[in-house]
């Protein structure tokens, strides 16, 4: 009988950096994101997962911040797979996405972070607060811009 609770994959990078609730930090979580993505060996997938967390940090400090409350950006990977999240205090406050039309200057966040992310979702945050985060697979699925090696005998 397979367990029904399997061990998690070990982590093979982690990082995690609490920032003040100001827009300035929005743009130094973008840089940072970029930076560490490339470095860790995922340089295909660090526009992408730099946009989702610009707009995570961007929806936490407009719709999670709480004055004198810090927000969480953390990112990992395992050999299958990158995820970010970002936690904020606000926990009544969770995200949705929205019909918004060609006139809206606002209301795509979330729809780019489908879009762009395997998968994504909100969870409530230990203690006070939720996390929302998006997910990447990794493996031989990022290859598609690049020659595979001939499978001929």
């Amino acid at each position: 009988m397979p367990d029904a609770n399997p061990a998690p994959e070990p982590l093979l990078h982690e990082d995690q950096l609490d920032y003040t609730p100001v827009s300035r930090s929005i743009a130094l979580a973008r840089h940072r994101t970029a930076r560490l993505i490339a470095e860790w060996g995922q340089p295909i997938l660090a526009g992408d997962v730099t946009l989702v967390v610009s707009e995570l940090m961007t929806n936490a400090l407009l719709h999670g911040s709480v004055r004198g409350r810090l927000i969480r950006l953390r990112m990992t990977t395992t050999t299958t797979a990158l995820r970010v999240e970002v936690s904020d205090p606000r926990s009544e406050r969770l995200p949705c996405v929205r019909d918004a039309t060609g006139e809206d200057q606002f209301g795509r966040g979330l729809l780019l972070v489908g879009a762009l992310a395997d998968d994504w979702g909100v969870r409530p945050r230990a203690g006070v607060g939720k996390t929302v985060w998006a997910e990447w697979s990794l493996g031989l699925a990022l290859c598609s811009g690049h020659p595979l090696a001939s499978t001929r005998e």
